[in-house]
C-alpha cells in the first residue's frame, strides 16, 4: 500500500517533466524558426550599433568597453548560434523519418531545449544592444596644436612672451597692435611650440572671442576642452550654472587660457575662469587691438606686437611670391622690393600683396601696382577685402563720430610724416570737430584724450614724446573711409609725391574735393584758379620751390574753412583775394617769408585761429588788421631762440590790439624788449589769455621782476622761454607778505606754502633758459610745481640751478622741488657746481641729459630716488666717472640707465 502511494505521488512529476520535454520536442521547428529571425534582428542591430561607431570614431571618439563587449558578444553568439541551427535542422529532419532507428526522443528533448535557451539569450543580447551612445569623447591632448604657417620676425617677441610665462609673478600677459601685424600668429606659436614642450601646465584653452562676446560660446570652447561629462553639463540652466562648474573644474588645475582677438573688457569669473596668480600659477595670455583693453583686464604685463623689421617682411614678402616669379625678369626683383617697402612691415599687406603678385611676371604689372600703392592702393586686388576690411574694424570700434573724424583727418599728412600733438588738435579745433566745448583748454583735453584712445586702438603710434604718426597702410585705409570705401575717389585728394606738374594742374577743377593736401618741394607753380566750390581745407605746405600765390586762386572756394600755407619759404606776399574767404576759420602762415600782412585779412570775420610762427621777415602787420578779427580765439606768433622779426619796436601796438580783443582765449607770443614787457605788465586781460611766452633777445634786460599780481593772472601760462638776454642776471618773485605765514625763502613765501595754494605757475609744464651768458640761477621755478620739462644751455654764469639760502629744510625741499619733473636736460654750462644742495626725489623722472658741465660732480640723487620712470640718462662717459656719490650703493643703482650718444 506505501509503495503504492509512493508510485501515485510521483506520478504527477513525471507527467510535468514529460510534458515539458514534449513542449520541446513538438516546438522544435517553431524555435528554430524564431531564432533564425532573432539573430536576423540581433545582426542588423548589430549592423546599426557598428556604423554609429564607425561615424563616432570618425569624429575622433572611442567606442564604449560596454559596446565592445556587446559587439564581441554577438559575434560569438552568432558562430554558437549558427552551429545549434544546424543541428536543429538535421533534428528536424530525423523527425520527418520516425521509423528511422536512429530517431531518439532523448535526444531531440535536448536539442530543443538548447534553441530555447538561445532564442532567449539572443532577446537579451537584442535588448542590451540599444544603446543611448555608443562612445566616448577621446581624452583630450594637453594642447591642441593650431594649424598656421612659418613665422617671419617674430623670434625676440616670442622669447619675451616665454619669459613672462616662466615669471611666476605674472599671471596676465595682454598682446596688443593693429590689425593684421601677426597677433594671433604670436599666440599660435606660444600654444604650438612653448606649451607643447612645456609640461607646466595641465590643461591649455584656445578661444577665439571676436568683437562681440558670447560668453555661451566660449563657455562651450572650455566645457568641451575640459570634458566635462554631457550628462552634468546639459543638466546645467544658464550661464551661471554653467560658469560654476568650469569654476569647479578650473579650480583644481594648473591652466593656460589663450584668448584671440578681445576688443572689450571680458569678465573671467562670468565665464567661469579663476583669475591667473601666484597661487594657483595658472596664465591667461590675450590678443587685442587696443592698450586700452590690457589695462582693463589688468594685465599684469602689456606688450605691443610691432611691424616687421625690413628684413623680415622682405622675406616674408619673397616667400609669398615665390622664387619662379621673382626669376622671371631682372628688373622684378628690385620692384619687388620696392612693392615689400610701401608695405611698411605689416604683415598681412606682405602676405595679400605677395600672392596677387605670385604670377606676375611682367615688369610693367609691377610698375602698375607701385603706382596704385601710392595713389589707389583699393584697386589692387585683394587689398580692398583682405586688407583694408580687416583694418576698418579697428576704426568701427571708435566710441563716437568726432573721434572718427578726427582719425581720418590724419590720412590728409603725407606718408611716414610726423605730426606735432597740439598742431592736430588746433586743426581739429579749427575744422569744428571739437566744436562741442566752447572753452578752448577743455577742447585741447580733450583733443589730447582722442589721440590717446587713437593710439591705445592702434590707429596711431607714438613718435618722439610730443608727436604722431600714422602707419602707411593705415593712412591708405583712411583715405579709402573718406572717398566712401572708394566710390568717390575726388572727395579727398592728396598730392605728397608729385613727379610733375601734370598732377597739380589736375586738381585745378575738381569740383567734389572736400579736402585737398598739396605737400611736396618739387611744386614750383600753382594752378591760376582752383576750381573747387565744395573744398573746406586746402594744405599747400612745404612746397619749398613755390615763390607766388596766383591773384585768383583763392576766387572758387566759398566754403573753405581750413587754409595752411606754412613753410613756404620763398612766399613773400598773399594775393588780396585771401580776403574773399569769408568761411575761413583756421590760417596758417608760419615759416614763410612773408614781409607784410595784407589789409584784406580785415574781412575775415569768421577767423578764430591765426598763426604767424617763425616769419622772419615779417616786418609790418597794418594797424587795426588784428583788432579787426572779432571772431579770433588763439593766436600765436613766435620766434626761435636768437631770432626775431621786423616787428621790433611794433609789438606794444600788436599787444594793445589784443588785449582789446574780449573773444580771445589763448595766445602765443615772442617779446624782445624790456619795453614790450612792461606793456604785457600792463595789459591784464591779455594776460589771462599768455598759454606760451617767449622772450627773445631782450638785451636791455637787466632783470626781471614778476609781481605776484602778475603772477595770478598769467594762469594759462603753459611755458615759460628765456634766450639770448645777454645782460639778464635773475628772474625776481615779488609777493606781498602780508596774509602769508610760513618760511621765507629770499623774501618770498616758502615753496612748500606755494605748492599747496598752487597759485603761480601752476600750469607752467615746460621752461627752456638759453644764451644768457650772466644768468646765475633758476630759483624762480619754485614757483613751479607741476614743471615737466627743463633745458639750461649756455649759461656760462650759473653755479647753482635753484639757489638754497637754508630757508627751506631737506625735507620741504624733497616734497616741493621739482616733484613733477620728466626731462632734464643741461648743456654748455661751464660753472655749474650743482643743481641743489640737497638730494631730491625726483619722482616723476625720465630722462637726463648732461654735456659739457665739466664741474657738475654731483646728482642730487640718493637710495631714495625714484627709479620706475628712469629710463636713461645721457652725457659724455668721462663726466659720469668722475661723478661723486655718498656711496657705490648709490651710484650702482643708476649706472645702468647710464648712456652715451
Amino acid at each position: 500500500m506505501d509503495c503504492l502511494s509512493s508510485i501515485l505521488g510521483l506520478a504527477p512529476c513525471l507527467y510535468d517533466c514529460t510534458s515539458k520535454r514534449a513542449v520541446n520536442i513538438s516546438d522544435l521547428k517553431e524555435n528554430v524558426e524564431a531564432l533564425r529571425g532573432a539573430m536576423v534582428e540581433l545582426n542588423n542591430l548589430s549592423e546599426d550599433v557598428k556604423t554609429r561607431v564607425e561615424i563616432a570614431e570618425q569624429q575622433q571618439m572611442i567606442r564604449t568597453r560596454e559596446v565592445d563587449g556587446w559587439l564581441n558578444g554577438v559575434e560569438k553568439m552568432v558562430n554558437e548560434v549558427d552551429e545549434i541551427l544546424q543541428i536543429g535542422e538535421e533534428e528536424i529532419q530525423k523527425r520527418c523519418l520516425r521509423s528511422c532507428p536512429r530517431w531518439n526522443c532523448w535526444s531531440s528533448y535536448k536539442i530543443g531545449k538548447k534553441i530555447s535557451e538561445k532564442l532567449n539569450a539572443v532577446s537579451v543580447q537584442i535588448s542590451e544592444g540599444r544603446f543611448d551612445e555608443v562612445a566616448d569623447m577621446l581624452p583630450r591632448p594637453r594642447v591642441d596644436k593650431m594649424p598656421m604657417e612659418e613665422t617671419m620676425g617674430s623670434d625676440l617677441m616670442y622669447e619675451e612672451v616665454c619669459c613672462c610665462l616662466r615669471d611666476e609673478s605674472v599671471g596676465m600677459i595682454g598682446l596688443y597692435g593693429m590689425g593684421g601685424v601677426g597677433k594671433t600668429t604670436l599666440l599660435k606659436k606660444i600654444n604650438n611650440h612653448f606649451l607643447a614642450t612645456s609640461t607646466d601646465f595641465e590643461v591649455v584653452i584656445w578661444a577665439v572671442v571676436s568683437k562681440s562676446p558670447n560668453i555661451e560660446n566660449i563657455q562651450e570652447v572650455i566645457w568641451n576642452k575640459l570634458q566635462i561629462p554631457r550628462r552634468i553639463w546639459e543638466t546645467r540652466s544658464g550661464n551661471d550654472e554653467k560658469a560654476a562648474e568650469i569654476f569647479r573644474v578650473l579650480s583644481t588645475k594648473k591652466f593656460m587660457l589663450l584668448l584671440d582677438d578681445v576688443w572689450e573688457r571680458l569678465g573671467l569669473l562670468e565665464i567661469g575662469v579663476p583669475c591667473p596668480d601666484a597661487q594657483n600659477k595658472s596664465k591667461l595670455v590675450f590678443t587685442t587691438r587696443s592698450k586700452d583693453v590690457c589695462h582693463q583686464m589688468k594685465a599684469q604685463k602689456s606688450m605691443e606686437v610691432a611691424c616687421l623689421a625690413s628684413q623680415a617682411a622682405w622675406t616674408l614678402f619673397q616667400k609669398e611670391v615665390g622664387e619662379e616669379t621673382l626669376n622671371s625678369h631682372p628688373h622684378i626683383l628690385m620692384l619687388a622690393k620696392v612693392v615689400a617697402q610701401e608695405c611698411k612691415g605689416l604683415p598681412l599687406a606682405l602676405i595679400t600683396l605677395g600672392r596677387a603678385m605670385a604670377q606676375a611676371k611682367d615688369p610693367s604689372n609691377w610698375d602698375k601696382v607701385i603706382q596704385d600703392l601710392r595713389k589707389f592702393p583699393a584697386e589692387i586686388s585683394g587689398m580692398e577685402d583682405e586688407v583694408f576690411r580687416p583694418l576698418k574694424l579697428s576704426y568701427d570700434r571708435l566710441y563716437d563720430n568726432v573721434i572718427k573724424s578726427c582719425f581720418i583727418y590724419c590720412s590728409i599728412f603725407p606718408e611716414d610724416y610726423a605730426i606735432y600733438n597740439e598742431q592736430l588738435i588746433e586743426l581739429w579745433i579749427g575744422e569744428g570737430f571739437l566744436s562741442r566745448v566752447h572753452d578752448i583748454n577743455e577742447a585741447r583735453d580733450q583733443g589730447h584724450k582722442i589721440i590717446n584712445n587713437l593710439k591705445h586702438a592702434c590707429l596711431l603710434e607714438s613718435c618722439h614724446d610730443e608727436m604722431v604718426k600714422m602707419h602707411d597702410l593705415i593712412r591708405d585705409m583712411a583715405l579709402w573711409l573718406y572717398s566712401e570705401c572708394g566710390m568717390e575717389k575726388n572727395k579727398v585728394l592728396v598730392c605728397n609725391k608729385v613727379s610733375g606738374m601734370k598732377e597739380v594742374q589736375e586738381i585745378s577743377n575738381c569740383k567734389e574735393a572736400e579736402r585737398m593736401s598739396l605737400w611736396d618741394r618739387n611744386v614750383e607753380k600753382l594752378p591760376e584758379t582752383l576750381l573747387c566750390p565744395n573744398l573746406k581745407t586746402l594744405f599747400v605746405r612745404e612746397c619749398y620751390k613755390l615763390k607766388t600765390i596766383p591773384s585768383g586762386f583763392f576766387q572758387f572756394m566759398p566754403l573753405l574753412r581750413v587754409l595752411d600755407l606754412s613753410s613756404n619759404h620763398r612766399i613773400t606776399e598773399l594775393p588780396a583775394g585771401i580776403g574773399e574767404l569769408k568761411a575761413l576759420e583756421y590760417l596758417n602762415l608760419s615759416s614763410t617769408g612773408i614781409r607784410e600782412l595784407p589789409i584784406e585779412l580785415k574781412k575775415l570775420k569768421n577767423l578764430a585761429s591765426l598763426f604767424l610762427d617763425e616769419i622772419y621777415e615779417l616786418e609790418i602787420i597794418p594797424s587795426g588788421v588784428i583788432l579787426s578779427l572779432t571772431s579770433l580765439k588763439l593766436f600765436s606768433m613766435w620766434y626761435d631762440s636768437g631770432k626775431s622779426n621786423g616787428l621790433r619796436g611794433h609789438e606794444e601796438t600788436l599787444l594793445e590790439e589784443l588785449e582789446a580783443l574780449n573773444g580771445i582765449s589763448e595766445v602765443t607770443i615772442s617779446i624782445t624788449s624790456a619795453l614790450s614787457i612792461s606793456k604785457l605788465k600792463s595789459c591784464h586781460k591779455l594776460q589771462r589769455r599768455i598759454w606760451n611766452l617767449f622772450l627773445v633777445g631782450c638785451g636791455d634786460l637787466i632783470s626781471l621782476e614778476l609781481s605776484s599780481s602778475f603772477l595770478e593772472r598769467t594762469i594759462q601760462l603753459e611755458r615759460l622761454d628765456i634766450s639770448n638776454c645777454d645782460e639778464l642776471k635773475d628772474v625776481k618773485i615779488n609777493v606781498e607778505r602780508e596774509g602769508w605765514q610760513g618760511v621765507v625763502l629770499d623774501d618770498v613765501p616758502s615753496p612748500i606754502f606755494t605748492v599747496a595754494g598752487g597759485q603761480y605757475f601752476h600750469i607752467l609744464h615746460r621752461a627752456f633758459i638759453g644764451y644768457c651768458p650772466k644768468f646765475l640761477d633758476l630759483t624762480y621755478l619754485i614757483y613751479a610745481p607741476y614743471l615737466e620739462s627743463l633745458t639750461v644751455t649756455c649759461c656760462e654764469s650759473m653755479e647753482e640751478v635753484i639757489r638754497d639760502d637754508g630757508g627751506v629744510s631737506e625735507v620741504e625741499a624733497k616734497s616741493a622741488i621739482f616733484t613733477r619733473l620728466k626731462d632734464l636736460r643741461l648743456f654748455s654750462l661751464p660753472t655749474l657746481k650743482s643743481l641743489y644742495q640737497h638730494p631730491l626725489l625726483f619722482p616723476s623722472l625720465e630722462t637726463v641729459e648732461v654735456y659739457s658741465c665739466p664741474r657738475l660732480r654731483r646728482l642730487p640723487f640718493d637710495s631714495n630716488t625714484a627709479t620706475k620712470r628712469l629710463k636713461k640718462i645721457e652725457g659724455e662717459e668721462s663726466w659720469w666717472n668722475m661723478l661723486q656719490w655718498k656711496d657705490s650703493t648709490v651710484k650702482d643703482l643708476f649706472t645702468p640707465y647710464f648712456q652715451t650718444r
